[in-house]
């Protein structure tokens, strides 16, 4: 089959609180408005072209009445705003019931059982961000070799390590461990391997992070390809979101080598894409950076044109988001918000697709196009895009 088609997740980038944002107490997050209004509003040329300010009020972007892209917005269907919930829905799959979260640590048996199992002692088991957390625990670490575990709002079992106190080997190992003790009612969304590097007062954490999910309950889009023998390529985070069911390899360090291998994708790959740009989310969104943030977008608008050169007749190209991560708040966890979704490709009609009732739409439209049977929790709205 010579049709393509990419799923490229700009991770945290979302446009507006969804309907039910008070049971998440996110009310008010507009990551992109907000960042907007924070930056003095936005130089996007690019991403205004393809639509993105038809979608909602945006300091700096005006609505677009010949737009390049089929533009629309997603609501989440499934319950949670991590990662892994946003990317199974984006792939056919909604979540019942949100994954445990641990607003006061995980509980002792846990920790005694990691602790037991992995040969060291833990320090830590709290609530917080990466980097205060290092300046919290990193001397004591350092000094004892014990393993710093912490969670967020968020679903994840979190374990820092210095790279020059434990090998990366037996950090990514443990965190293995993890994923095996945390069963239900436990069972997490995500374990993180998170090493860092540096000295106290300087910590800083390294790009050799991993990801350890659980496995999708159900059938998902890659499961679908999978089946019916049509490559699929990761760059990102999004295998191991997937726990590597479908998709292997990927791994990147920034949002500029996951954008030169989408390129390098574009031009040479066959079938399926599936990729994360986690630097809007991981480097500037969990910090309130929305300076960071908006440079982040630019960077983005300034290699959408070498996403698109090299796209084929039969391509398409999906741009979306699975949560939101508001830089602009008190919090600095994800946030309950729609996500946007602009399509490219040399077939597409341009056309609004409005609020789309669940991301799995998405995945329903790449199924369809790639000739598959699979929905997933999707409607297909690929009749709207082509002409």
């Amino acid at each position: 089959m010579s049709r393509r088609a990419c799923i490229l997740v700009l991770d945290g980038v979302g446009v507006g609180e969804a309907a039910d944002a008070d049971e998440y107490g996110d009310e008010g997050s507009h990551t992109l408005a907000n960042t907007a209004r924070a930056v003095g509003g936005y130089d996007l040329p690019n991403l205004q072209r393809a639509g993105l300010g038809n979608l909602a009020p945006i300091a700096g972007l005006s609505t677009e009445a010949n737009p390049t892209a089929a533009h629309g917005v997603l609501c989440p269907k499934s319950k949670g705003k991590d990662s892994t919930t946003g990317h199974w829905e984006l792939a056919g799959v909604h979540l019942v019931a949100p994954f445990p979260t641990y607003p006061n640590g995980f509980p002792r048996e846990v920790i005694d059982e990691f602790s037991r199992r992995t040969g060291r002692a833990c320090i830590g088991n709290v609530v917080g961000s990466g980097t205060a957390i290092l300046d919290q625990y990193g001397a004591e670490h350092v000094r004892t070799g014990a393993w710093i575990v912490y969670t967020s709002a968020d679903s994840v079992f979190q374990v820092a390590a210095h790279e020059g106190v434990v090998p990366l080997t037996e950090l990514h190992a443990a965190c293995q461990t993890a994923r095996e003790i945390l069963q239900p009612p436990h069972n997490v969304s995500r374990v993180i391997a998170r090493p860092f590097v540096g000295v106290e007062g300087a910590w800083e954490r390294t790009k050799n992070r991993r990801d350890f999910s659980v496995e999708s309950p159900d059938e998902t889009l890659l499961d679908a390809l999978a089946a019916a023998g049509v490559p699929r390529t990761g760059v990102g985070k999004v295998d191991d979101l997937f726990a590597r069911r479908g998709l292997e390899g990927g791994h990147t360090g920034s949002n500029a080598e996951g954008i030169r291998r989408i390129i390098d994708w574009i031009a040479r790959g066959d079938g399926f894409c599936f990729a994360n740009l986690v630097d809007f989310d991981q480097a500037f969104g969990h910090r309130n950076d929305a300076a960071g943030f908006y440079g982040a977008l630019r960077e983005f608008d300034a290699a959408l044109p070498g996403l698109l050169h090299h796209l084929r007749e039969d391509d398409l190209l999906f741009v979306t988001a699975d949560h939101g991560n508001d830089p602009t708040t008190a919090s600095t966890d994800h946030a309950r918000e729609n996500v946007p979704v602009l399509v490219f490709g040399p077939r597409v009609r341009p056309v609004a697709l409005g609020l789309r009732p669940t991301f799995s739409d998405l995945g329903a439209t790449v199924a369809e196009w790639m000739g598959l049977a699979f929905r997933g929790r999707g409607t297909s709205f690929l009749p709207l895009i082509l002409p």
